[in-house]
C-alpha cells in the first residue's frame, strides 16, 4: 500500500448488519421512467433550425489543420485564413447516420463494463478542480496524495461508476506529464474505467495505451471494445482549439468514445435567453459530433450539455438553478432527437458543503434524471463551481446518488407485494410492526441511508449531536480505512510502470 493514505486497513464489504459502510451494491443503473419533455416538437424543431443556421451562416472556428482538411474533404465551406468552417444540414445528417446510439465501456474489470445509451445511467467522479478541501485539513492546492485518495474513494463507493479526468490536478507535478501519474493511479488503485485527457493527441494516446496494458489488450482489441472516454470542452462561443480538436481526432481514430460538451453560460458565453443558449450549445455539440465521424465513421460519441447561467450582478457562474435544470431536460430531448447518448452534470455553485450545495445538487440531479441522461459527470465531489474537489461533498453526493438509484428501482406488483393477506391478518386499529409480512422484509423493505441519521432528538443529542457534515467527515475516513486495493497482475503493474517511465523521459520538458 502507498504511504499517502489517510487511514489504512482492509476493505470491509458493506452488508446490512455488518460493520462496513452501508451502501448499495455496484450495478449498472437503469432509468426506465419515461424522460420528461419540457418543450414540444415545434420548439424542438425551432432549436434545431436555429442551430443549423449558426453552423451554415456563422460557422465554427477550428484551430487545427487536420480538422480543416477533414471538413474540406467532406464538402464544408472552409475559410483557412479565418480558420472558420461552415457546414450545412446534409453534412450533419450524414454524421448522425453513422454515429452509434449506444456503446459499451470496458475497464480492466470486465464485471464493471458500462453501457452508455438507451436507459442506462452512469455516475462519474468530479473532474478538473485545481483545489481540494476537507474539514480536517482545510482548503489546499490539488496534489497527488489527494488525487490517489479520491481514486480510492471512487473505487470504494459503488455509486461511482467512472473516474473523471483528473479529479484534482496534482499541481506539484509537471503539467506536461502529470497525466501519466493520474492514469497510473486510476489503473492501479481502482478497476474502473476513466476519462482521459484529450488536450492534444499525446495525452489521449497515453490513456488509450495504458488502459490497453491494464487489460492485456491490443490497440485493435481496444478499438473493438473501448476502455476510456474523454470530454471535449468546446471553447464557447464557437471555438475548437487545436489541442482539443486533435485530441478528439485521436480518440475517434482509435475507436474510443468522445463526449462533445460546450461550456455555455448564459450571459457570458451565450446570449442570456435559454433558447439562444441551447441553440448555440446544440450547434457546437453537433459540430463536434460531425468531426468524430469524419475522423472515423461509426466512432462512439456522446451529446454533451453543460448549459447554465451567470449571476448577473457579479458575473459568477451558477449551477443548480431553474435555468440549469431546464437546460438539462431540454438537452436530453435534443440528444434523443439525434439518436445520441447524452451526458450532462449535476453541479452546484456553493463554496461550502452546506444547504446551498445540497439543494442546488438535488435540483440539477433531478434535471439530469428527468432529461434521460446516460452519464452524469462531476456527480460526486464537485464544490465551489468546480474549483474544489471536496471529500465531504463526495460523501453527500454518494448519498444523493444512492437515493436516486433506489428511486429508479421499479415497484414490484407481485401478489405477495400487494399484501392482501397481510392486510386481512391485522385487525382494524392494529399495527403491522410484528406482522409476518413485515418481519420477512425487515432488512430489505426500505432504502437504508449511509449519511442520514434518523434517531430521535434525545438519542441524537446523547450521541454527540453530530450533523451531516461531521458524519460525512467520519465516513470518508472510514471508507479509506476500509479500502482494499484491487488485485493487479504484477507483470501488468511492471509494464505500466515502465510505460510511465519511458513516456516521462520522452516528454521531458516538451509537449506530450
Amino acid at each position: 500500500m502507498s504511504s499517502d493514505r489517510k487511514g489504512g486497513g482492509r476493505r470491509v464489504r458493506a452488508a446490512r448488519g455488518g460493520e462496513g459502510i452501508v451502501q448499495l451494491p455496484w450495478r449498472q443503473v437503469r432509468n426506465t421512467c419515461p424522460p420528461m419533455n419540457l418543450i414540444g416538437e415545434e420548439q424542438l424543431e425551432q432549436l434545431h433550425r436555429n442551430s443549423i443556421r449558426i453552423l451554415s451562416e456563422v460557422g465554427i472556428r477550428v484551430m487545427s489543420g487536420k480538422a480543416l482538411d477533414l471538413f474540406e474533404k467532406a464538402g464544408a465551406i472552409v475559410d483557412r485564413d479565418e480558420q472558420v468552417i461552415r457546414i450545412d444540414e446534409s453534412i450533419v445528417n450524414a454524421a448522425l447516420a453513422t454515429a452509434p446510439s449506444s456503446f459499451t465501456l470496458t475497464s480492466r474489470n470486465p464485471a464493471k463494463r458500462l453501457t452508455l445509451g438507451g436507459d442506462a445511467m452512469v455516475f462519474g467522479l468530479v473532474a478538473g478542480p485545481p483545489n481540494v478541501h476537507d474539514c480536517i485539513n482545510g482548503r489546499r492546492q490539488g496534489n497527488l496524495t489527494d488525487y490517489r485518495n479520491f481514486t480510492r474513494l471512487a473505487h470504494h463507493f459503488n455509486a461511482i461508476h467512472i473516474i473523471g479526468n483528473q479529479v484534482c490536478a496534482p499541481m506539484e507535478l509537471p503539467a506536461n506529464s502529470r497525466h501519466l501519474d493520474t492514469y497510473h493511479a486510476n489503473l492501479t488503485l481502482s478497476d474502473l474505467s476513466f476519462h482521459c485527457s484529450a488536450i492534444g493527441r499525446g495525452r489521449a494516446l497515453d490513456g488509450i495505451k495504458m488502459m490497453a496494458i491494464a487489460r492485456g489488450a491490443s490497440l485493435e482489441e481496444m478499438r473493438a471494445e473501448p476502455g476510456v472516454i474523454t470530454i471535449i470542452s468546446v471553447n464557447s462561443p464557437r471555438l475548437f482549439d487545436d489541442a482539443m480538436a486533435d485530441g478528439l481526432i485521436a480518440m475517434a481514430e482509435h475507436g474510443q468514445p468522445v463526449t462533445v460538451t460546450p461550456f455555455t453560460l448564459m450571459g457570458a458565453m451565450t446570449p442570456v435567453t435559454l433558447a439562444a443558449a441551447l441553440s448555440q450549445q446544440n450547434a457546437e455539440a453537433l459540430f463536434g459530433v460531425v468531426l468524430t465521424q469524419l475522423a472515423s465513421p461509426g466512432a462512439p460519441v456522446m451529446y454533451g450539455a453543460f448549459t447554465s447561467n451567470v449571476d448577473m450582478r457579479s458575473g459568477a457562474p451558477t449551477f443548480g438553478t431553474p435555468e440549469n435544470t431546464k437546460a438539462n431536460i431540454i438537452s436530453g430531448q435534443l440528444a434523443r432527437r439525434y439518436g445520441l447518448p447524452y451526458r450532462t452534470s449535476n453541479s452546484n455553485a456553493s463554496n461550502a458543503v452546506d444547504l446551498q450545495a445540497t439543494y442546488e445538487t438535488e435540483m440539477s440531479t433531478w434535471g439530469a434524471v428527468l432529461g434521460g441522461a446516460n452519464m452524469i459527470y462531476h456527480a460526486a465531489g464537485w464544490l465551489e463551481g468546480g474549483l474544489t474537489a471536496s471529500y465531504e461533498k463526495l460523501v453527500l453526493d454518494v448519498e444523493i446518488l444512492q437515493n436516486m438509484m433506489a428511486f429508479l428501482e421499479p415497484v414490484s406488483f407481485a401478489e405477495d407485494d400487494l399484501g392482501f393477506d397481510a392486510i386481512r391478518s391485522v385487525p382494524s386499529g392494529g399495527h403491522f410492526f410484528g406482522a409476518e409480512h413485515t418481519m420477512a422484509r425487515y432488512d430489505t423493505a426500505f432504502y437504508r441511508p449511509m449519511l442520514s441519521n434518523w434517531q430521535n432528538f434525545g438519542s441524537w443529542q446523547d450521541a454527540g449531536s453530530r450533523d451531516a457534515l461531521q458524519r460525512a467527515t467520519d465516513i470518508w475516513q472510514k471508507a479509506l480505512a476500509e479500502y482494499e486495493e484491487p488485485v493487479l497482475d504484477p507483470a501488468i503493474r511492471e509494464e505500466l510502470d515502465a510505460y510511465v517511465a519511458r513516456r516521462r523521459e520522452e516528454i521531458g520538458g516538451g509537449e506530450p
